[in-house]
């Protein structure tokens, strides 16, 4: 009789890839939050169509790098924060601990901001109140996780990351991008420093460091360890699925976004924050789209904000062995955001830094999970081959070298 385990391997190809499908589609929440939705729509209606080729680069980045985070957590059967923390002495694994920290900081500044902001556009909720009331219901949707199971919550995050494609793609419907003007802006070139900040601010957005962080985590939880070779090669195939498959849903959505404002808002004033796009959105192409969109700000901010502190979790258990309690974790990345709001700083250019912010913690995440999936001690024969190799250590490259640049634009006052 065949055990377990050979069953599995011998199950049909279909059917198993779509059971180990769900993984890679929390983990593109990160790529669809808020943060997105200010960079984005800020780079197409100050640049129109100049910026598309950041996200195609972005996009293609993103599905290596998340495929990368998951072959750790299946291959290892450990999250990359446990890796990293097994590795670096006792205060570096602390100064490494904060740094991740301050990084799920500015992404919930992010997350709340634009769930508050989409609050006041659907009821008129005041920014800060709605900014408590996301951060209450983010602590729902994530109870759902600690109580119901990783499955239930897949399906709780996939039914928002539906709601979000909807709200942020149905303006296209109703006004295309023009072909040309989207083809011309795959050539890679920049307009002045602006532009650089906001290719930043739309790199932080799409690759983020807590995606990197929990995509291990999600595939070690759904998938354990110490599998068998077969089994192992058969993960890694549905995985690369479930990866390719979940961020060209986000890449299709940010891309929206982007060619939303570029076709719409380019060159109309007062559209460069989330709030004058939504008017003008809505002023061109009626109420209802106006609406829909701001729906889906709102699942974005509640589904992010669940995700991202689904993340910090992961990494505060890693690095330090310790769980903080979801209400003290929420309470003390819920602050910065809140105390934003009241104090009147203008939403979208709250949310845009928190993105260049952000995409400074990237090779923090990035450089060793490159390492680490490339190490043959760790990995044994599922180690990175020289292309995948190759292609991450460029990907890490190439955000060290827009944040050097960046930095040297702030030193001097130009950026």
């Amino acid at each position: 009789m065949l055990n377990r385990r050979t069953r599995v391997e011998n199950r049909p190809a279909t059917r198993g890839v779509i059971t180990a499908l769900g993984p890679a589609f929390v983990a593109a929440i990160a790529y669809v939050d808020p943060g997105n939705v200010a960079a984005n729509v800020s780079a197409g209606a100050s640049f129109g169509y100049l910026l598309v080729w950041v996200l195609v680069i972005a996009n293609v980045m993103a599905m290596v790098i998340q495929y990368l985070s998951a072959k750790l957590g299946i291959v290892t059967g450990k999250s990359l924060p446990e890796v990293v923390g097994e590795s670096l002495p006792r205060r570096a694994r602390i100064a490494y601990w904060v740094q991740a920290e301050l990084m799920a900081v500015a992404t919930d500044v992010a997350e709340v901001i634009g769930g508050a902001l989409a609050l006041w556009l659907l009821f008129g909720v005041p920014l800060p109140l709605g900014g408590v009331i996301v951060a209450v219901i983010s602590m729902a949707v994530l109870s759902v996780q600690n109580r119901r199971g990783q499955r239930i919550f897949e399906t709780v995050i996939l039914s928002m990351l539906s709601i979000i494609t909807a709200g942020f793609l149905a303006g296209l419907v109703v006004a295309p991008p023009e072909p040309a003007g989207v083809l011309g802006g795959v050539v890679p070139r920049l307009q002045g420093s602006q532009s650089l900040v906001l290719a930043a601010s739309m790199l932080g957005a799409t690759v983020m460091p807590h995606a990197i962080y929990l995509h291990s985590a999600l595939s070690r939880d759904r998938h354990g360890g110490a599998h068998g070779v077969r089994h192992t090669q058969y993960l890694l195939r549905a995985t690369r699925v479930d990866v390719v498959i979940a961020l060209i849903v986000a890449g299709s959505v940010n891309m929206g976004m982007l060619l939303l404002a570029a076709r719409n808002l380019y060159g109309v004033d007062g559209t460069d924050t989330i709030e004058g796009a939504h008017a003008a959105i809505a002023e061109a192409l009626g109420p209802a789209v106006g609406i829909v969109f701001a729906i889906g700000l709102l699942a974005s901010g509640l589904a992010s904000t669940a995700v991202g502190s689904y993340a910090g979790d992961v990494v505060t258990a890693g690095l330090l062995h310790r769980r903080i309690p979801l209400f003290a974790r929420r309470v003390f990345t819920m602050i910065p955001a809140v105390v934003l709001l009241a104090v009147g700083v203008e939403p979208t250019a709250a949310l845009v830094g928190s993105q260049v912010v952000l995409s400074f913690g990237i090779a923090f995440a990035l450089i060793p999970l490159v390492w680490f999936t490339g190490r043959r001690r760790l990995l044994g024969q599922f180690t990175n081959g020289p292309l995948l190799s190759g292609f991450g250590w460029a990907s890490s490259g190439i955000v060290v070298a827009l944040n050097v640049v960046l930095l040297g634009l702030m030193a001097i006052g130009a950026a």
